[in-house]
């Protein structure tokens, strides 16, 4: 796929271990399946409901468009095709940090 950066699958490990700071959101922390990373990701769960032990696929990219094109705002309305069809979940933005950690393989997204 043109313009994916990052994809793997994740364990949801933990949910709101400091408490739940928003209603309608909460701040999971998984596991990768095929990397040594942790997530820390925080989800609108009054849309998408998670639970812990789920699974789910994460997928960093540059672009929604599924000809690798550069978009610059995701707008549900449009009716071209785009990566987002084939999810559930889809949020647009920015990665807020990585940290790798000193002298391991693991990282943290």
């Amino acid at each position: 796929m043109a313009g994916v950066l990052f994809e793997d699958i994740f364990d949801v490990k933990d949910i709101d271990p400091d408490g739940k700071k928003f209603d309608r959101v909460s701040r999971l922390f998984c596991e990768s399946e095929s990397f040594k990373m942790d997530l820390i990701l925080d989800v609108n769960v009054q849309i998408y409901p998670v639970d812990l032990g789920d699974k789910f696929r994460l997928v960093v990219a540059t672009t929604l468009r599924e000809d690798g094109a550069p978009d610059d705002e995701y707008n549900p309305a449009n009716t071209g095709p785009s990566r987002a069809d084939q999810f559930e979940y889809v949020m647009y933005g920015k990665v807020y940090r990585i940290d790798g950690d000193d002298g391991s393989d693991a990282s943290r997204l």
